[in-house]
């Protein structure tokens, strides 16, 4: 999947989830969605992502095992340059992740939606989307 995501392919990078697979992200904010039902609707969150970041390189990775066979703990910083600004980022991530049949059945995604808008020059924006929400 990084690989995948280092060249930017990001119809490969859909088509490694299960046709049913879900994508979670438990610490979303904003306008960002909470969960992605399917194969089609990662494919359709990830379309713009190369237009929005640069991901130039996996800076740290480590897998752990968990005791269950098909799920493992992945700790990842991607570092790279934002599109919009050309401004470097660096952003850390854990994921659990869960595969069926070789395709991924499960990824809850633990990222920062304020390092991640501040990275992407949309943290204004970020803001004023979680005022509006408690107005």
């Amino acid at each position: 999947m990084i690989d995948l995501l280092l060249a930017k392919d990001m119809n490969a990078v859909a088509d490694l989830w299960a046709p049913d697979g879900i994508a979670e992200f438990p610490f979303a904010a904003g306008s960002s969605p909470r969960v992605l039902r399917g194969r089609e609707e990662v494919r359709a969150y990830l379309a713009h992502y190369p237009e929005l970041m640069d991901m130039k390189e996996v800076a740290a990775l480590t897998v752990r095992p968990t005791d269950q066979a098909d799920t493992v703990v992945v700790e990842w910083t991607a570092t790279g340059r934002t599109v919009a600004t050309s401004q470097p980022y660096l952003l850390d991530y854990i994921v659990v992740l869960t595969v069926r049949d070789g395709l991924i059945a499960l990824f809850r995604d633990y990222w920062s939606p304020l390092s991640a808008a501040a990275a992407a020059g949309t943290l204004a924006g970020l803001i004023d989307s979680l005022e509006r929400k408690d107005a």
